[in-house]
């Protein structure tokens, strides 16, 4: 494995990138605004697992291809971005009947966030190419374990603590959210402020330049 100095900076290193608020964080507090915490505790989930994809994408070199052939990471990213803004939508359509039905709502409301949080990860190159551009630099190709141990070692502790973040964002969106939740006319507007978060992350991505 590499130095206890570079392994003290990629900790240090990590954990400024985990806590910068970015498209994983916000996904997580939309889902909770919109759906619930338990739903956004199932969303920060699903994405923990889809980050796996591109841990051992990168561990097998797949973001090379992306760097390879731009058509491709353009074509995955616009997917991604597309599905986003499909689900910011769903949410302003989606109907609120009161705190009556909150609970089953809920409970459905979690197994598709864990869902769509899923293909909203894997579908998200940028991911990708994060690990396959952060990993190298405290990979050492001297030490005992082959390179791709280490890309899925590494890469595993990146994403337990970027996970950690969101279940942060998760619980501070909870705790804003949870006096208002009694409320329909409350719940209604926090959903469709989940929706507008989802829908501007999706621009976003769309309209980013790489």
């Amino acid at each position: 494995m590499p130095s206890t100095e570079l392994l003290l900076a990629f900790f240090a290193t990590t954990a400024i990138f985990a806590y910068i608020p970015g498209p994983a964080m916000l996904y997580a507090a939309a889902q909770t605004m919109a759906r619930g915490r338990w739903s956004g505790l199932t969303a920060a989930l699903g994405i923990h697992l889809g980050g796996y994809v591109h841990v051992f994408a990168a561990a097998a070199g797949l973001s090379v291809l992306f760097h390879a052939v731009p058509t491709l990471y353009m074509a995955v990213k616009l997917v991604g971005a597309l599905y986003l803004i499909w689900l910011g939508v769903s949410l302003f359509r989606k109907r609120v009947d009161g705190d009556a039905a909150l609970p089953a709502i809920e409970r459905k409301s979690a197994r598709r966030a864990f869902f769509e949080s899923i293909t909203v990860e894997v579908l998200n190159p940028k991911t990708a190419i994060f690990f396959m551009a952060f990993l190298p630099q405290f990979i050492d190709a001297s030490a005992a374990f082959p390179v791709w141990l280490q890309f899925v070692v590494l890469g595993t502790i990146v994403n337990l603590m970027f996970s950690s973040a969101d279940v942060v964002c998760v619980f501070l969106a909870g705790a804003v959210i949870g006096r208002l939740r009694r409320s329909s006319r409350a719940q209604r507007l926090m959903q469709r402020a989940g929706g507008a978060v989802l829908v501007g992350l999706g621009v976003h991505v769309a309209l980013q330049k790489s």
